[in-house]
């Protein structure tokens, strides 16, 4: 459905005539909309019936335990005085779950296609990982009791201490922010900004991705960087001194970049998506050298597509060695 979702733009328009010119497309999208509900609703239906067990103390289960259907049980419609049915769950579940797997997993593979790109980058967050984590541990070979020493990842404690894996996932974002626009939005009176009069009812949006570009802004924008976020590091990130990330990515003081976008409108989950990618490459980074897969690393390809979001035109072909 995300990389469909552009073809169905054109249902929007005169919806009642669409369905019927373009009656192939409807009928897909219902499709879909079917396919959808048979996954989602069984699962949906499933953890309700958790929810109303746990409260008549049918069924114990670990309180910190919430999933995101959980928040919905108790929602009401105020103008109808209803609670959501299940197909209003499943769009809300849909919602969730689009928002928050192709923007960070897009965004996982840029940062990993430049690490590929520039093995010096690579390098110095490895040390970094290492002086924090120690070496990693070998891969498995074989067997149940060795699959499960995989387990053994870097934690959320020791992300805290890597200044310059902050720095490589937002200078990833800076360069390739996954969505190149924010949702638009609507003038609520006539303003003004810099000279150019905006009226009341107008819809407007944001280049994101240009923004991160901006030469006025940032040395050499098109440039993969990451010591440009570093401060206390000899102006380089290669200097003595304990190198630290001083950057609001929220926008709240002022706006340099803005890949989640700002203010009330902010993506909610901004906190959880950097968690999300700083974990992914740590871990990917720890246990394996990421490597051109033609040994070639400066030839690798960031030309852009879009899809439900701007990703790699060729998607990353890489070679990984086990470390140590």
């Amino acid at each position: 459905m995300l990389l469909r979702s552009s073809r169905f733009n054109i249902l929007n328009y005169l919806p009642k005539l669409a369905k019927i010119v373009f009656r192939n497309h409807w009928n897909e999208l219902l499709r879909m909309r079917r396919d959808q509900e048979e996954v989602l609703i069984p699962l949906i239906e499933a953890r309700v019936d958790v929810v109303k067990q746990r409260r008549q103390g049918n069924q114990e289960e670990d309180a910190s335990v919430v999933a995101y259907v959980d928040t919905l049980v108790d929602l009401e419609l105020p103008d109808e005085k209803r609670k959501l049915n299940n197909d209003e769950m499943v769009t809300l579940c849909s919602e969730f779950l689009n928002a928050g797997t192709d923007t960070t997993s897009t965004a996982l593979q840029w940062i990993m296609a430049n690490l590929v790109k520039y093995p010096r980058v690579q390098s110095k967050l490895y040390k970094e990982i290492i002086g924090v984590a120690g070496l990693p541990p070998p891969l498995p070979r074989g067997g149940e009791k060795k699959q499960k020493e995989i387990l053994l990842v870097i934690n959320e404690e020791d992300l805290h201490r890597m200044s310059y894996l902050k720095a490589v996932v937002l200078e990833g974002l800076r360069r390739h922010p996954p969505g190149h626009f924010v949702l638009p939005h609507t003038v609520t009176k006539d303003v003004e900004l810099e000279g150019y009069q905006v009226p009341k009812g107008t819809m407007v949006n944001f280049m994101v991705a240009e923004m991160g570009w901006d030469p006025k802004v940032w040395d050499e924008p098109m440039e993969f960087k990451p010591e440009r976020f570093l401060t206390n590091s000899g102006g380089n990130g290669e200097g003595e001194g304990e190198a630290t990330v001083v950057f609001d990515v929220t926008g709240s003081k002022e706006i340099k970049m803005m890949p989640f976008g700002a203010g009330r409108r902010i993506c909610p989950a901004s906190g959880l998506a950097l968690l999300h990618l700083e974990y992914f490459v740590a871990n990917l980074v720890w246990y394996f050298e990421w490597t051109a897969a033609d040994g070639n690393d400066g030839d690798v390809d960031l030309s852009e597509k879009q899809e439900f979001t701007t990703v790699m035109k060729n998607p990353l072909q890489a070679h990984i060695s086990p470390r140590g």
